[in-house]
Parts: structure tokens; C-alpha cells; sequence
């Protein structure tokens, strides 16, 4: 699947939204990628959790983990493809933890899935979290990579593959031309503040 046929997918589904949005990481941007708008269609969600899954099909993942809320549909379309458990992490107080029964044995080969990626902050929680519970980070997948390829940077070791790569201007709230316009933003995502 090539980069243009997800955005096309995006923009037949009216996921890609302009205006002032505040995103997960605190930042603001004047575009976001509303994943659910297309993962609302079993049809896409099961195309592209298919060609995530192909991207770590050598891999030999165990369990497919994703950050709440976002990743959890991705994660469970891909795992289902390369025939592994799916479960999802949530935010307890300030920190991402498994709830639910939810565990990682020791040595369990682990792709944590995410819809968006911007800074990378939840996922690299969550590699944290596996990697205390004794489970091998295999890699990190991802619909959509708006960082434009610097959220993993620093962590070269992580295998990263995102089915599209984009480089979308993010603001601190202190230096954002969108604020200083007066445009009214907005708080889409899943996170609570």
C-alpha cells in the first residue's frame, strides 16, 4: 500500500481536519488526523492493520500492544493478521499501565501499535512498561507518523514502520502563530487534560 492511497482513505473519510487543534502532547497544530473517522470502517481498519501486520510479519510477535484510545482498533486489526493477542494500555493517574487482566510474560515478543504518532510520548511510555515487565519490544507501527520520521530519532534501536510519513507543523502553546491569530482551539483527541 503506498503512502497516497492512506491519505486518500483520510480524505474520503473527512479525517483530515484544518484548524487550531490541541494535541495529546500539548502542542498545538493546524492540522489533525482524526484516525477514528476512518477506523469507524471495519473495511479500512482491517486494510490497514493487514499492511501493519505485513511490515513485522518476520517479526514473530507474541502480543500486539497499543496506548488507549486511539491505537486500540489498529492494534487489534493487526494482530489479528500476524495471529497474536491484542491488548492496550491506559493512563493511570500520570502513568500508562496494563488494567484489566492484562499482562506480559517474560520473553514475549511485543509491536506496540499506534493510529498517530506525533512526538512519540505514549508509545515510548509503553516501551518502557513492557520492558519492565520482561517482554522484547519488537518494533513500533503506526498508521500515520506526523513527526515526519524524528519521534524515534534518538532511539535508532526501535524498528519503526509507519504506513505514512508526514511532516506537520506542532506548536508550543507559548509560540503558536495560530493562538496569536486568535483562532479558537480545539481539543479532539482522547486524552484528558
Amino acid at each position: 500500500m503506498k503512502e497516497r492511497e492512506v491519505i486518500e482513505i483520510f480524505e474520503r473519510c473527512g479525517a483530515l481536519l484544518k484548524g487550531h487543534f490541541k494535541l495529546s502532547s500539548g502542542l498545538h497544530s493546524a492540522q489533525y488526523l482524526q484516525s477514528a473517522l476512518v477506523l469507524q470502517y471495519p473495511s479500512y481498519a482491517c486494510l490497514l492493520g493487514k499492511e501493519i501486520a505485513g511490515r513485522f510479519a518476520d517479526r514473530k510477535i507474541e502480543v500486539v500492544v497499543a496506548p488507549a484510545l486511539g491505537g486500540i482498533i489498529i492494534a487489534y486489526e493487526t494482530a489479528r493478521f500476524l495471529n497474536a493477542r491484542a491488548l492496550f494500555a491506559e493512563r493511570e493517574e500520570t502513568k500508562m499501565g496494563l488494567r484489566r487482566g492484562f499482562d506480559i510474560k517474560e520473553g514475549e515478543r511485543v509491536l506496540i501499535v499506534e493510529d498517530v504518532i506525533t512526538t512519540g510520548g505514549s508509545v515510548k511510555e509503553l516501551v518502557d512498561l513492557i520492558e519492565e515487565k520482561g517482554g522484547e519490544v519488537e518494533g513500533v507501527g503506526a498508521i500515520v507518523d506526523r513527526s515526519g520520521g524524528e519521534a524515534f530519532k534518538e532511539k535508532e534501536s526501535i524498528y519503526f514502520q509507519a504506513l505514512v510519513c508526514l511532516k506537520i507543523d506542532c506548536f508550543p502553546p507559548s509560540s503558536c502563530p495560530l493562538c496569536r491569530k486568535g483562532i479558537p482551539l480545539v481539543k479532539p483527541g482522547s486524552r484528558k487534560e
